[in-house]
């Protein structure tokens, strides 16, 4: 389904239509008609030279979204949507979920020059009441979800932090609940992990762990974009821009 006018009203500000400074030159395609032709990919998982013709030229579509993304406009437009949430009242900090889903990279290629041959890649997304606090991509050779999560923090969009984080029995670590409290003053609340000898929590904080199945749900909600379910973009950057797309495109289904 395409954007409706006041999805596109609330797009229009962060997608200015491009003018030459001498006035020269063919107008750019309409940014909303080019988004209708990124979403549609995006949501169905097509290669992009089946864009229908009713869009603009798949060639127009993909050259248009990889210069929203390197100009920052799709994190602009996240973030935007993010604060108005934030403004009206709508995101609960007090607790937040942490989780992280496998996506493969059929197409090989990995950030920060690791092991380019590898095939898999780590789709990291903080939320708070299916509202996306950290959306972004690590590398499947990380086996181990705790040493990723500062750095998936660090790249959260609002400066703001949640009081507690719930994550499932693989973020039950002594070190990381040290390192939440002293450097973020974020409560770590994991179930324990089988054998632990010495329980860190009691059963009042542990209740909150029931309510994990929201951030399954946005799991669930993110996979309706079939793009994201396996990476064919071979630039990280794309894919990560496609999650950040599937993050707003929830948030402009709820206006």
């Amino acid at each position: 389904m395409d954007l409706t006018d006041a999805q596109g009203a609330v797009l229009a500000p962060t997608f200015r239509p491009h003018r030459r400074p001498d006035g020269r030159g063919r107008p750019w395609t309409d940014a909303r008609a080019v988004m209708n032709g990124v979403l549609w990919v995006l949501r169905t998982g097509a290669p992009w030279q089946d864009l229908p013709t009713r869009y603009p030229p798949y060639l127009t579509c993909h050259r248009r979204f990889q210069q929203w993304q390197r100009a920052g406009r799709l994190d602009r437009l996240l973030q935007r949507l993010a604060e108005d949430l934030r403004d009206r009242g709508k995101i609960d900090l007090s607790e937040a979920f942490v989780d992280a889903t496998f996506a493969g990279a059929k197409t090989g290629g990995l950030p920060l020059g690791l092991l380019a041959a590898a095939k898999g890649a780590k789709s990291w997304r903080s939320a708070t009441v299916m509202v996306f606090l950290s959306p972004c991509t690590w590398p499947a050779l990380h086996r181990m979800n705790p040493p990723l999560l500062p750095a998936t923090l660090d790249a959260r969009f609002l400066p703001d932090l949640p009081t507690r984080l719930i994550g499932d029995r693989g973020y039950d670590s002594d070190a990381l609940d040290a390192i939440m409290m002293a450097d973020y003053g974020i409560e770590m609340i994991a179930r324990h992990r089988r054998g632990r000898r010495v329980p860190t929590q009691d059963g009042r904080p542990l209740r909150r762990t029931t309510r994990r199945w929201k951030i399954e749900r946005l799991f669930a909600w993110l996979h309706n974009s079939r793009r994201l379910v396996t990476r064919w973009e071979r630039h990280v950057e794309n894919f990560l821009g496609l999650l950040h797309l599937a993050c707003a495109n929830i948030l402009l289904r709820n206006l």
